[in-house]
């Protein structure tokens, strides 16, 4: 029998995430800001903790009035261009963070 009650996990990366998260609450849309949207919602998708996190990613998509689909083909056309979208921004923390 399957555990229905499992504990949450605290995700590695759960402090600075949650940081970024609540930047994008009271951010405009910027193809940056869609980049880190896109970018925490594939590492949170699935996750078993982070709820906060997960559920401020929520409110940024439906105040930017974006579904999942549209934000990701928006980001795949930012990451296709040359340069992309953190290349931009390198001076930013140096390095991307897909982990």
């Amino acid at each position: 029998m399957a555990e229905s009650n499992q504990k949450d996990q605290k995700h590695p990366q759960e402090s600075r995430d949650r940081e970024v998260a609540s930047q994008l609450l009271s951010a405009e849309a910027t193809d940056y800001n869609l980049a880190e949207l896109a970018r925490l919602r594939i590492r949170y998708r699935g996750f078993p903790g982070a709820r906060n996190i997960q559920a401020d990613l929520d409110k940024a998509l439906e105040r930017w009035q974006l579904t999942e689909e549209a934000l990701f083909a928006k980001t795949r056309e930012l990451h296709a261009q040359q340069g992309g979208v953190y290349e931009a921004q390198s001076n930013r923390k140096g390095r991307e963070d897909w982990s």
